[in-house]
């Protein structure tokens, strides 16, 4: 409907347009001077152009009005339709107990008696029946809460561990991997890695005794763990516990088989150069034992 107004409103302008310069081009210059009828084309234009603009507000507002008054009569009707519905309800209600006073089947109060305990009960058990699913409801959302702080603490837990971990890896300084270690085992006590590696760095500053104990609580934590056979393999050699220690080696290349390639090259198992099991272990022979 625009599209075709506006074009229309082009077209009449052009129209009006070359009209004009037409009737001016054949009176002659001697008698209207250009500057005299320019302005007046002008200004037919521009008048022309308001009214249709105006038209179109016009046809705009009485459009709006009558939307809106459709809109108004739709309203009302459906507010007449419901009170009419209401209305009939309550008249055939009042109908039929009319109808069981005066063949005195029950009387008036009885039906209102009758319906009153029945709206009673039947809002009684809605009501108890809101109240379990709501409970219901509650118990769930109360679980899911649960879960999802759980799971944000996990989280929180684990971005820390790796952040921890990723400083000990970068440390260089015995000492402090021990400190930093003692921290993943604050979150987690019974962290087998953490563990085991501060075994390792315990051994780097001699204390044997307490690497030692820290790779049995991570045996006991995870008997799988092939690098704490390792670790306690190490302190029982340090210690002079030369056949478990080779017993531990055979443990933790059984649980890792890649283990054996560093067998040779480990400095803890020094002592135990010489030893038939562990020179057969040194050498690939997986068919050692003690």
């Amino acid at each position: 409907m625009k599209q075709f107004d506006f074009r229309l409103v082009m077209l009449i302008v052009i129209l009006a347009f070359s009209s004009l310069r037409a009737g001016a081009a054949e009176t002659p210059k001697a008698d209207i001077d250009e500057p005299l009828y320019k302005p007046f084309i002008e200004r037919y234009i521009l008048d022309e152009l308001k009214l249709l603009r105006q038209d179109l507000q016009f046809m705009r507002t009485e459009m709006t009005n009558k939307v809106a008054e459709a809109r108004l009569e739709a309203t009302d009707r459906a507010v007449r339709y419901t009170t009419d519905t209401v209305n009939n309800i309550f008249f055939i209600i009042t109908g039929a107990a009319s109808i069981l006073v005066l063949l005195g089947w029950r009387s008036l109060r009885e039906v209102r008696e009758t319906v009153t305990s029945q709206v009673e009960r039947q809002v009684s058990e809605m009501t108890l029946e809101y109240e379990k699913r709501l409970n219901e409801l509650e118990t769930k959302l109360v679980v899911r809460s649960e879960q999802i702080i759980s799971a944000q603490e996990k989280i929180s837990e684990t971005n820390q561990v790796h952040s921890l971990w990723m400083r000990a890896g970068l440390e260089s300084n015995h000492h402090e991997q021990i400190s930093i270690y003692d921290q993943i085992l604050e979150i987690n006590q019974n962290d087998v890695e953490a563990l085991t590696y501060k075994a390792d760095s315990l051994l780097e500053l001699g204390e044997a005794r307490w690497a030692l104990s820290l790779a049995n609580q991570a045996l006991e934590q995870d008997e799988e763990y092939a690098l704490a056979y390792w670790q306690r393999a190490c302190a029982a050699a340090s210690l002079g516990r030369l056949e478990p220690a080779v017993r531990d080696i055979e443990m933790a290349i059984m649980k890792s088989p890649s283990l054996r390639d560093e067998v040779a090259d480990e400095k803890a198992f020094k002592d135990l150069v010489g030893l038939p099991a562990f020179d057969q272990l040194a050498e690939g022979d997986s068919s050692a034992t003690v």
